[in-house]
């Protein structure tokens, strides 16, 4: 497959609203705030042709669509200001063509991403409290000793908001339905061992994901991924058909970008704090009960790690240009032949604002 390049920019804004679509005695039909995350990710094409960083203006672009929106009453601007809503009218107000993907997140524990599609992708956050071992590592690996999670999931639910007559309906999934699907799983797992659990005997991310999805999807019909961070820094994705685990770092190096503009401050030497998350899709091992180890993951990275963290990276041996664009692609060529399954690289050098190189089935997106 080839290569799909996707540049990323988040920012914030605070808003009230009053969500009248839903049923009566609702909390949300009351007068309330959130503080929303607003993101959007774009291939940018044509940008660095004219010497400008594309994160940057895309960055712009989207601090200029939702800059109406903040310390507002979202109710003047959408009818129904639902997080799906709200997105599609972001979408509609940023001057650029092709987006990909525009996203809301209006709580730490929910959201939704609409794709170019218009489908609208909605997911909510749980949290559980559990001890596990892994029986089948080897001799030696911490993971055979007996310890414990505060272990994370994320329920995606795909809706087409589109699908009845081509007219656009205001709610779908709601996310007290989705609560509801949660709530006897979390019964289960909460405050347990999961080895005990009938099913969860070699309880690794994988096989985690996997068992919650056969819970719920019998019933849940729009559930269309399960994730489960096993730590703030790694997890799992599972659809029913394919198993995608992530591994992420952060780095902290020097640059300067000689390609921009002559009054672009990128000229100058900087830094940033990165933040980079490898993605690796392969079948189920079905003894070990994972597809990679997160440790090995680690492990054959850190030769490429070592060189990018506390340097120069536009020094690096071998790059063209130490933008985003030129990081992504000289990383993935380092890890070609150390890590096989490795179809996507995210790389932020501030918090929700980076791109996307991706070769492989996408999978969700991941939030704050």
């Amino acid at each position: 497959m080839r290569d799909k390049l996707f540049y990323l920019a988040t920012l914030p804004f605070e808003s009230a609203c009053q969500i009248q679509a839903l049923p009566e005695g609702h909390a949300a039909t009351n007068l309330h705030g959130h503080s929303y995350m607003a993101s959007v990710r774009a291939p940018m094409p044509n940008v660095k042709q004219s010497g400008r960083e594309p994160v940057s203006v895309l960055r712009e672009q989207l601090q200029a669509s939702i800059a109406p929106l903040d310390y507002t009453f979202l109710n003047d601007h959408i009818d129904t200001p639902t997080d799906e809503n709200i997105a599609r009218w972001i979408h509609d107000k940023i001057n650029l063509s092709g987006i990909d993907r525009v996203a809301i997140q209006s709580t730490h524990d929910s959201g939704v991403d609409l794709d170019n599609q218009d489908h609208a992708h909605i997911w909510r956050r749980y949290r559980f409290e559990a001890a596990h071992q892994l029986p089948n590592v080897a001799a030696g690996h911490q993971c055979g000793r007996m310890h414990g999670h505060g272990f994370e999931v994320i329920l995606h639910a795909n809706q087409d908001l589109h699908a009845d007559n081509n007219h656009r309906k205001d709610m779908g999934v709601a996310f007290e339905q989705i609560d509801r699907f949660w709530q006897p799983l979390h019964e289960q797992l909460d405050f347990t061992c999961l080895n005990d659990i009938s099913g969860l005997e070699n309880p690794t991310s994988e096989v985690l994901a996997h068992w919650i999805w056969q819970q719920l999807k019998p019933d849940f019909k729009q559930l269309s991924w399960v994730t489960v961070y096993e730590t703030h820094s790694s997890g799992c994705h599972y659809n029913g058909r394919h198993y995608r685990i992530w591994k992420e770092q952060r780095f902290e190096s020097a640059l300067l970008l000689t390609r921009l503009g002559a009054e672009d401050k990128r000229r100058r030497l900087h830094g940033h704090s990165y933040l980079i998350r490898l993605h690796l899709s392969a079948p189920l091992d079905d003894v070990m009960g994972w597809t990679v180890d997160y440790g090995d993951v680690k492990s054959l990275f850190k030769p490429v790690y070592a060189q990018l963290d506390h340097h120069r990276l536009d020094q690096l041996e071998g790059i063209s240009e130490a933008d985003v664009t030129g990081l992504l692609l000289w990383i993935k060529d380092k890890m070609a032949d150390a890590l096989p399954q490795l179809d996507r690289i995210d790389l932020f050098e501030t918090p929700g604002c980076g791109a996307t190189l991706c070769w492989g089935e996408e999978g969700p997106a991941l939030p704050d």
